[in-house]
């Protein structure tokens, strides 16, 4: 395993995935940022996540997933739904 995977959230598939997307440093992944490098994985792995996207996020703000705030939460999955194709939520 290499730096990747000392990350929070990362662990050797998502390093794996990262490295086969041409990401295998930190620094890598922050100038990628989280959406692109999530989008380079759904390029390779249809069944990438957004638990995911948020696990990127968080290694590159160096805290756990469940540790982003509700307002980057939120932010990432409008990102998710969009990319993905899914009706985003309506305004009421």
């Amino acid at each position: 395993m290499g730096e990747l995977s000392k990350q929070p959230n990362i662990g050797a598939v998502v390093e794996e995935q990262l490295n086969q997307v041409g990401i295998t440093t930190l620094e890598e992944l922050k100038e990628a940022g989280s959406r692109q490098a999530w989008l380079r994985i759904l390029a390779i792995d249809s069944s990438a996540c957004i638990h995911r996207l948020y696990s990127l996020e968080g290694a590159i703000r160096g805290i756990k997933k469940s540790q982003l705030p509700q307002d980057v939460k939120d932010g990432l999955k409008e990102f998710y739904n969009h990319a993905k194709g899914k009706p985003g939520k309506q305004a009421k």
